[in-house]
């Protein structure tokens, strides 16, 4: 019977043996690497960095010339030659149009013999006063009669040189209103004249703007009509007016435009640089979880993820500027955030967030429009505030 018996506790010692081990090995399981504890949720990430980042105001306007006008003669007549053709090139003073001045010359021939007629008599006058042959009155009134006839000969000769049409600035004709032989008055369109370089961009920005407004600050704007091509201008020109109703605020900016690409009337889409900083934290737009009014982002520390609450500044495709509550280099998740907890352990993998190419896709947000803005009212086309993201 001993044999037996030492069979049996042979047994029991095994079956001990493998309990204990597959006990050990479930705890081991649930614990983790270090026993114990939850597992690492596996999460993406993203690090944090600076950058330099612009606030800008968008707007649509128009481009308009630094000078333009709607020529017109100073005196009646008939249209005798036209000197220049539609879209040349002229300098200040050029001729342009010449109107017929024959009854104006006939008239200043008379006034000059009136005009020598009138120095003969002061002349004689003066004479006979010396002779005593006449008197005080007689010589002022001849002086008066010579004065005011070389008065009358002066206004004539305004008048006839004035039958030539000049112009007033350096620019580009536009379209000819007047044929040769056309009966012109003060009231006629002869042609119009406006300047080409440099030429203004001119919008309208609400008034909320008003106190970043200022000459000198550097707008970017591109053009309907010249897809892929961007212009540079500088503001000259801030309306100190409110217009109404809309109340917006009217700026001009000076744009160089040597090439003549720029052509008044062209649709334009401004963007309006008010302020640069260039150490601004950005970080992905998807790290971003808004909630009840706040946006929060999951922050990698040691290894575990805390949630903190954040302040956004302006937006980007894809990007987002964080004034408060991240720092440059730290890792926020950027995908698997529905499944963390305070203090969960993360096993992360860190991705690179690529940004979009082309300007055209900045957003346009500002501190006061971030909730909407996290709704999904990215992007808008008016007036606003807008992001910009240099690298």
């Amino acid at each position: 019977m001993r044999p037996m018996h030492v069979a049996l506790v042979t047994l029991a010692a095994l079956a001990a043996c493998n309990k204990a081990e597959s006990e050990g090995q479930a705890g081991g399981d649930a614990g983790g690497p270090g026993g114990g504890g939850p597992p690492a949720m596996p999460v993406e990430a993203a690090a944090a960095r600076a950058d330099t980042v612009v606030d800008a105001i968008l707007a649509t306007g128009q481009i308009e010339a630094m000078q333009s006008i709607e020529l017109r003669p100073d005196v009646e007549g008939r249209v005798v030659q036209i000197l220049v053709r539609e879209g040349s090139l002229v300098a200040a003073g050029t001729p342009l149009f010449k109107i017929d001045d024959a009854e104006l010359r006939t008239q200043v021939a008379q006034l000059e013999a009136e005009r020598d007629l009138a120095r003969q008599s002061l002349a004689r006058t003066r004479e006979l006063l010396s002779q005593k042959a006449s008197s005080q009155a007689e010589l002022e009134r001849a002086d008066a009669t010579m004065r005011s006839t070389e008065a009358q000969l002066d206004r004539l000769k305004v008048r006839l040189a004035r039958t030539l049409v000049r112009a007033p600035f350096a620019g580009v004709m536009g379209q000819r209103l007047v044929s040769l032989g056309d009966y012109v008055t003060s009231d006629t369109h002869l042609a119009a004249l406006q300047t080409v370089s440099p030429q203004r961009a001119s919008f309208q920005v609400p008034e909320r703007y008003a106190e970043q407004l200022k000459p000198g600050l550097e707008v970017t704007f591109r053009v309907a009509s010249l897809p892929g091509r961007e212009f540079t201008g500088k503001v000259d020109f801030v309306d100190p007016i409110v217009q109404l109703p809309g109340r917006t605020i009217l700026v001009k900016a000076q744009v160089p435009n040597r090439k003549r690409e720029l052509q008044a009337g062209m649709f334009i889409e401004a963007r309006l640089a008010t302020a640069v900083r260039p150490s601004a934290v950005v970080i992905p737009e998807d790290a971003v979880l808004p909630l009840q009014g706040s946006n929060f982002v999951w922050v990698i520390i040691d290894g575990k993820a805390t949630r903190r609450q954040v302040v956004l500044g302006v937006r980007t495709p894809g990007f987002v500027e964080v004034t408060s509550g991240v720092e440059d280099k730290e890792q926020v998740v950027v995908g698997g955030q529905e499944r963390l907890a305070e203090g969960a352990p993360v096993s992360a993998t860190l991705v690179q967030r690529r940004p979009t190419s082309g300007r055209e896709e900045t957003a346009a947000v500002d501190s006061e429009a971030a909730g909407a803005a996290d709704s999904g009212a990215v992007g808008q086309k008016d007036s606003g505030a807008a992001g910009q993201v240099r690298r």
